[in-house]
């Protein structure tokens, strides 16, 4: 049986486009055990909380489970806080968040961020028993390194990767992101 995984891009101008890079690489990794889904989000230059959330929504009532949930940047932290305010009757195998804002707090306060923040019981209202995998380059140079030591507070369970090099795109490659989600098979 085919595996579903589904991958939520980052957001502003052209993320779509850069981050099927990492999509590209992660179905050759994976390969045909797995079917990859890449929706266009909407608005990707505002990524709108609402829009994405519902279409989040959409997209995991048409799969059928279980699902790999993955989410890049933005896309990440829009779907960690999706994944406390929506109902999902499809089981979730596993959570893979690469370069994830962390918003509020001491990560970062933009206008309009409270939209974003997460619960701090962050950990309780997430899918109970499923792994979550927290990634994160070091010389990332457009979300802070720091952030993803916010996130282990807050999801002390969680699987931490730190990258020694790779940037934001991870280098395009997402080999040992396909080695996680294999071992969860």
């Amino acid at each position: 049986m085919t595996k579903q995984v589904l991958f939520i891009q980052g957001a502003g101008a052209g993320a779509y486009d850069a981050d099927k890079l990492l999509v590209d690489s992660l179905r050759q990794t994976l390969g045909s055990d797995y079917d990859v889904r890449y929706p266009r989000m909407p608005d990707e230059d505002n990524a709108p909380y609402e829009q994405w959330k519902q279409h989040i929504e959409s997209e995991l009532a048409a799969m059928p489970g279980p699902v790999l949930l993955l989410g890049h940047s933005v896309g990440a932290s829009i779907l960690a806080k999706c994944l406390t305010e929506i109902a999902v009757d499809t089981a979730i195998t596993g959570v893979f968040l690469l370069s994830t804002p962390f918003w509020g707090g001491d990560g970062w306060q933009y206008e309009g961020y409270q939209q974003l923040e997460l619960p701090k019981d962050l950990a309780a209202r997430l899918p109970q028993d499923t792994p979550i995998f927290l990634y994160h380059s070091q010389d990332d140079e457009i979300v802070p390194f720091s952030h993803l030591a916010l996130y282990a507070i807050i999801l002390p369970k969680a699987t931490i990767r730190e990258i020694a090099s790779g940037r934001h795109q991870f280098n395009d490659d997402l080999t040992l992101i396909a080695k996680d989600i294999t071992s969860l098979a």
